[in-house]
């Protein structure tokens, strides 16, 4: 054997992996929960061995009976089926094992293993390469925090979006436009995540005259959408309803909503005028930065995404876990201006995310057949994030100072 390691590293990962399942299952056991996973779950099954839709009434009152032990009530979370039909990919082999629980501990194996690569990925895209140890500090922040967390335990197939979303812009920038294209369509698992994003990179492809990217984009859904049909003609119709009643039941999922629940008479308007306001500066900086190099466009990229959720797309605060690039854009840039200091900085500022996040988050829960996090969620993450990519714009996206450079090299011939 020419290479013995490469036996040992694959045999810990294999250990590591039966490891981790193995936890997670007695996990899932003693935790009955992952309501996120079980929709999609129950919905794959009922596809694939029943012939029911996973849209329909008789899946969803399946879904129900295994959460709640009953129908669910009015006023409750009706656990539907909202994704488009194609993400049965994601969730096939794992609707294949019968045991709810094992089926839960292997994905939230796989998530967690996909938290890592996320978070490895968003260090790459934002050029942020820190030392050994600031690295595992940073691993375990992206495990720990509240948004992390959350969506790993409810089973919150986010993190792959995410995965799939990093690896997309990482083959965009290495000009793979067929790979980023592809990447990227999958992503669509979750359309509302990022639906801003994927049209805020179609319209920089077609400014930039990359046409071969939004072929790749639009012709990869349509060949998804098309294979769904195969399955269920009229999946699209059936998804878009599902998708329309999805806020009934749901606790606030926009801004607007968010803040109508504090103030009644006024908060939808405000949401609203918010909402204008940051699609209005999006676009202007659409327009601004359509010539810009890559850490202008990943820049541009890292405020969409977080404006996508305050301009009133229906989403959750489980899915904030996908601003992790814009984050590590901001700390990244501080450390290449500040050095030490801006390594200080950055973990000072990710110890009070994961602490005054969880904080906010224990402060506010409700109780129900799971914790039940309080609309405020919606606010602490993307408002600090729009003040940290403001507060490194003039060099995220003018990343080099002439004078400044001029006057070093004057000054250090």
């Amino acid at each position: 054997m020419r290479n013995p390691k490469w036996w040992v590293v694959a045999l810990s990962a294999v250990l590591l992996f039966a490891i981790l399942t193995f936890a997670n299952t007695a996990f899932a056991r003693q935790n009955p929960g992952g309501s996120d996973f079980l929709v999609h779950y129950i919905g794959t099954r009922a596809l694939v061995f029943d012939g029911i839709s996973p849209y329909s009434d008789e899946t969803a009152l399946k879904i129900q009976q295994i959460a709640y032990g009953r129908p669910a009530r009015s006023g409750e979370h009706e656990l539907r089926v909202a994704y488009p039909l194609y993400s049965i990919v994601i969730f096939l082999p794992f609707a294949l094992i019968n045991d709810f629980n094992l089926a839960r501990g292997l994905w939230m194996t796989v998530l967690e293993i996909g938290l890592v690569g996320f978070t490895l990925l968003s260090l790459r895209l934002a050029n942020w390469k820190p030392g050994r140890k600031m690295l595992i500090f940073v691993l375990l922040f992206s495990v720990l925090w509240y948004h992390g967390m959350r969506p790993l335990i409810n089973g919150n197939a986010v993190i792959l979006v995410g995965v799939l979303m990093a690896g997309g812009l990482l083959a965009l920038r290495n000009g793979e436009d067929e790979l980023a294209g592809v990447l990227l369509a999958f992503s669509t698992i979750k359309p509302q995540v990022v639906l801003l994003p994927l049209l805020y990179l179609i319209l920089w492809a077609l400014y930039r005259k990359r046409h071969k990217l939004v072929g790749w984009i639009v012709g990869t859904v349509v060949l998804l959408t098309i294979s769904g049909m195969l399955l269920i003609p009229d999946w699209i119709l059936q998804n878009l309803r599902e998708v329309i009643r999805y806020p009934l039941y749901n606790p606030p999922g926009t801004l607007q909503a968010s803040l109508k629940v504090w103030f009644p008479a006024t908060g939808e308007r405000l949401g609203n005028a918010v909402s204008i306001i940051l699609g209005l500066i999006l676009l202007v900086e659409w327009w601004r930065n359509r010539q810009g190099d890559s850490r202008a466009n990943l820049w541009v990229f890292s405020l969409t995404l977080v404006i996508s959720q305050w301009i009133g797309i229906q989403t959750d605060p489980g899915n904030f876990v996908i601003l992790v690039p814009a984050l590590f854009t901001a700390v990244a840039i501080w450390e290449e201006r500040w050095g030490s200091l801006g390594r200080i900085i950055s973990v000072i500022l990710l110890v009070g995310l994961l602490v005054g996040i969880w904080a906010i988050f224990l402060a506010t829960v409700a109780y129900d057949y799971q914790p039940i996090q309080s609309p405020v969620m919606f606010l602490p993450l993307p408002g600090i994030l729009l003040m940290l990519l403001y507060w490194v714009r003039w060099w995220a996206v003018r990343p080099v100072n002439l004078w400044y450079d001029l006057l070093r090299q004057k000054d250090n011939p």
